[in-house]
């Protein structure tokens, strides 16, 4: 079957899709399954370096236009960061009443 023969096929069927379904966009193309199935198997875990080379890319950075981290993996990311760590917010900061750690901080003491 011809690329452009999928593009046809893929087109009709989205547009019937558009019926029930709007949030389906006005161009559909073959490459935006590549796009979605490479965000899936972003979004499931894949390292993005196996995801590159899934994809057949010879440089990592491209895969880059792909794979975007969206809010909810910079949720599960932060969550496995900080997971066991509690937080008291009355807790006094370890800085407070230190000029000297500040000065630090700010680049203004070595």
């Amino acid at each position: 079957m011809s690329d452009d023969n999928v593009a046809r096929l893929l087109r009709q069927h989205a547009a019937k899709a558009r019926e029930n379904c709007p949030e389906i966009p006005a161009k559909v193309h073959p490459h935006m399954l590549r796009h979605s199935r490479a965000m899936h198997l972003y979004k499931a875990g894949m390292p993005l370096a196996l995801l590159s080379e899934w994809l057949g890319h010879a440089d990592p950075e491209t895969t880059l236009i792909y794979a975007y981290a969206d809010t909810a993996m910079k949720r599960q990311a932060l969550a496995k960061a900080t997971e066991g760590i509690t937080t008291n917010p009355s807790a006094v900061p370890i800085w407070h009443n230190q000029e000297d750690i500040i000065q630090r901080l700010c680049g203004l003491k070595e």
